[in-house]
């Protein structure tokens, strides 16, 4: 009964392809939540799936309805072995964006796992059927060794996070008894290389907006009024390079942190991303000046123009369009207070001499957080990860990316560590979604050795006052 025993029971599982089996049954279930046709898969993936899977592994699970009625419904599973031991909550989604069948490439199918050299394929696989499933395989390799976990396992599903996490705040807010715990252990989003274990500990916000220019009821055509009225889409495009530069830099201070911290930059002295051979060259000149890549994206904030629509790109004619629209978004870290980005972007739009530019919020998708690389559970973690692997994970305070961590952060008071197997190639959100088979194999050994060293009972853990 030992560690290293452990970890060769969840590695077994994989070179068995009992977790093949595991991961297909969950990518066959086409639980989209953008599509309202599929909404009882949203069910079937908890109460055929994961509810009979935790059960088989001695926890009590029961299945919520979403407080927001345009929310898919939620799984809670607890399994309580002594209340004077610790706590995990462990967190996935089993939700998934839509299908975009048409769009694979021929001999794949979103809804079938395919495993082709070291990639499988299907929907789900990257995020996040395949991360939690990981994990639950995990659990039952300790189960399998030491008969019981050696802590208290709590386990959130939510089925909305491809939809904005629709009620999850709101549901944790009133079941804040059911999921306190003292950490949050999970796994979403992508490592900073495919070969490079990675640990974040909070994730960059994401707030959106939207400016319109409308200056008249129609279009006139452009050689009769060429120079004589003006044009929406060029006060637009105007307004648009007021507020980001030719080179991606954030034009406007009130939009952008007054600077890193030092324990933040530390940590991120030295790391290199690198998405892999089907990720995009990373354009070395691109954002704020002065800051190295993994700064600009873990903890500075960019502003991105999402779409802009001016005239009809499908029907162009000779008028000058008297409108014209874009949607934006800021990624922003904890050093910022995103309440204050609408009334900053008023005040320079109209300093700027653009007050025919209207602004106004898409609404917050998800709150700043970020947990110190100090923090015991952090350094618990790494120190973890580094004795099953030989070396050590990349510790990294925020993602670039957002995810609902203000739930648990903030809502929940929880120390948040995310342990991601996945890599930013993996074509999530797109057509041919693929896991790779070694992140795949060595995040069972690296969550397998986590969970053994919570449930060891040794003196690293963090005391009850850190936690």
């Amino acid at each position: 009964m030992t560690r290293a025993q452990a970890i060769a029971q969840a590695e077994g599982r994989f070179d068995d392809g009992t977790f093949f089996a595991d991961l297909a049954r969950r990518v066959a279930i086409p639980s989209t939540a953008q599509e309202p046709d599929k909404r009882p898969y949203l069910d079937a993936y908890l109460t055929d799936e994961i509810g009979p899977t935790v059960a088989a592994m001695g926890f009590d699970w029961k299945r919520h309805d979403n407080p927001d009625p345009g929310g898919g419904p939620f799984l809670v599973a607890q399994r309580i072995e002594d209340p004077a031991l610790p706590t995990m909550l462990c967190y996935g989604h089993g939700d998934v964006v839509r299908g975009q069948e048409e769009d694979w490439r021929d001999g794949l199918n979103p809804w079938h796992l395919t495993a082709e050299g070291d990639r499988w394929y299907g929907r789900g696989t990257a995020d996040n059927k395949g991360q939690h499933s990981i994990n639950l395989a995990a659990l039952q390799a300790v189960l399998a060794v030491r008969g019981r976990l050696g802590f208290n396992c709590k386990l959130l599903v939510e089925m909305s996070e491809e939809v904005g996490s629709l009620g999850l705040a709101e549901f944790a807010s009133s079941n804040r008894d059911a999921l306190a715990a003292d950490l949050l252990l999970a796994s979403d989003g992508p490592r900073l290389q495919p070969e490079q274990p990675t640990l974040f500990l909070g994730t960059r916000g994401a707030f959106n907006f939207e400016l319109d220019v409308d200056l008249r009821p129609g279009a006139h055509h452009s050689g009769n009024w060429g120079g004589l009225i003006a044009n929406a889409g060029v006060r637009l495009s105007q307004a648009l390079a007021s507020l980001v530069g030719p080179r991606g830099e954030i034009l406007v201070p009130a939009l952008k942190p007054a600077e890193i911290p030092a324990a933040v930059r530390e940590a991120l002295a030295g790391v290199t991303i690198d998405g892999g051979a089907d990720a995009p060259e990373i354009d070395r000149g691109w954002g704020e000046p002065g800051l190295t890549p993994p700064e600009r994206v873990f903890a500075w904030n960019s502003l991105e123009i999402l779409s802009f629509t001016c005239g009809n790109p499908a029907k162009v004619v000779n008028a000058i369009p008297p409108s014209a629209h874009a949607w934006c978004q800021i990624r922003f870290t904890v050093d910022t207070d995103p309440a204050s980005f609408l009334p900053a972007l008023r005040r320079h739009l109209d300093a700027a001499g653009f007050a025919d530019v209207s602004v106004r919020s898409s609404g917050l998708l998800m709150q700043a957080t970020r947990l110190s690389p100090d923090h015991p559970w952090a350094r618990w973690a790494s120190d973890s990860v580094a004795h099953t692997l030989g070396r050590p994970p990349v510790v990294v305070p925020s993602l670039g990316g957002s995810l609902p961590n203000d739930v648990f952060a903030d809502i929940l008071d929880l120390p948040t560590v995310w342990v991601p197997h996945s890599y930013s190639g993996c074509s999530q959100h797109a057509a041919d979604e693929h896991a790779l088979t070694p992140i795949l194999r060595q995040g069972l050994a690296m969550m397998a050795g986590l969970f053994w060293d919570l449930g060891s009972g040794d003196a690293a853990l963090p005391t009850t006052s850190e936690r």
